[in-house]
């Protein structure tokens, strides 16, 4: 038997139901007091017995079979009165219907068990018997009605804590909410605006600077670095002002937007090839986001490190795996290039595999991937390029 049938309350009665009738039994056999009615009082008492057993199912109609054996008892077979097992089981028997239900059935089973103890005492007992078995009722049931208010008190209760458990939780998320609008208004307000107005500036000197291209590059580089800033904080702001349902102002990055990425990279000036199936599987949004940022990671550092090497981008999936690979080759470098090496040295290897070695880009995207169980290899390849292959376990959905 486990422990959870152990702990059921119907098994009370059916434990107590043969006790009873058991006891009853044993007192007509050692009680002389029954003399040849013994044999019926037992039978009684077992009948009893029996209707107890059926409070665990219907606790007013297990009462009342138990009351009625009292006055058959002694009007058909003749016993001597109330029995100390009989008196027991009744008490016992309003006590559960006081718990079990609801005051005004119980009542009912009250009032049938004194009726019968009543019946009961006209017939066999002592005047005094008249009075006093029925008054030792009113105890046992005004426990059980006690028990019943104590358990619907309990009740209430745990409904009332898991009520301001909610609320808590309520309280918590709408007092973040807050902060994350706060923080995304701060953002908006006055690091998006502070780094717009320099972009502006910038665009304005990259005119002046018409006579001078070398330093006009270098300024329509900043320049495009700060317009790629402002739409990344245009894109955090979107996710700090999540509306309540859970739709975002601003679509959360994902591989779905490979096509807007590519075209920003190209637009920046680097010259991509993408090889990626036409209509990648619906990835979970842990590991979308994350190739998504990793692979805006590499090609950000092809940018900045490796003089617009031309890259190729290479996307894979099967049913185990996502892989994105981002190669580069080496950056074309003019003569006066002082070094510039022959083919597959170290020194014509990207300055992205060198700042890949000891900046943060890399250490962020192996943290990303960590979160996600993934894999990332980065290192200068053969041809004095540098490549990055990041491999993304899919969890199965089983």
């Amino acid at each position: 038997m486990t422990m959870t049938r152990l702990r059921d309350v119907r098994l009370i009665p059916l434990v107590f139901g043969p006790l009873v009738g058991a006891l009853a039994v044993l007192e007509t056999g050692l009680d002389d007091f029954f003399g040849a009615a013994a044999t019926a009082t037992g039978l009684s008492g077992i009948a009893m017995g029996a209707g107890l057993a059926v409070m665990a199912w219907r606790p007013l109609a297990g009462t009342v079979i138990a009351a009625v054996c009292l006055p058959v008892g002694t009007v058909v077979f003749g016993a001597p009165g109330v029995s100390g097992a009989t008196m027991i089981g009744m008490i016992g028997a309003v006590a559960w219907s006081g718990w079990r239900e609801p005051p005004r059935r119980s009542a009912v089973a009250l009032g049938v068990s004194v009726a019968s103890f009543t019946s009961t005492a006209l017939v066999g007992a002592s005047l005094w018997e008249l009075f006093f078995v029925p008054s030792v009722l009113l105890p046992g049931w005004s426990m059980g009605l006690l028990a019943r208010r104590s358990g619907e008190r309990a009740v209430k209760l745990a409904e009332l804590a898991a009520a301001l458990d909610a609320e808590r939780e309520i309280n918590a998320r709408a007092a973040v909410a807050r902060e994350r609008t706060r923080i995304a208004r701060e953002v908006h307000d006055a690091v998006a605006h502070s780094v717009s107005v320099m972009t502006l500036q910038l665009g304005g000197l990259r005119r002046i600077l018409a006579d001078r291209p070398a330093e006009q590059e270098v300024v329509a580089g900043l320049e495009r670095l700060g317009r790629q800033t402002v739409e990344e904080m245009r894109g955090l702001v979107g996710i700090l002002r999540e509306r309540a349902d859970g739709e975002e102002t601003a679509p959360r990055p994902s591989l779905a937007r490979l096509g807007e990425l590519i075209a920003d990279v190209r637009a920046a000036g680097l010259a991509v090839t993408l090889d990626a199936p036409a209509d990648l599987p619906r990835l979970p949004p842990v590991l979308d986001l994350t190739a998504y940022r990793v692979l805006q990671e590499a090609l950000t550092n092809v940018l900045r490190h490796a003089d617009a090497a031309p890259t190729a981008v290479a996307i894979g999936c099967t049913d185990q795996a996502l892989t994105v690979e981002v190669r580069n080759g080496p950056a074309p470098r003019g003569p006066e290039d002082p070094v510039a090496g022959p083919r597959g040295t170290p020194e014509s290897a990207p300055r992205g595999a060198e700042s890949g070695r000891t900046g943060h880009g890399l250490v962020g995207m192996r943290e990303r991937l960590a979160m996600v169980h993934g894999s990332l290899h980065a290192g200068p390849e053969p041809d004095g390029g540098f490549a990055v292959r990041a491999r993304f376990p899919i969890p199965r959905t089983r």
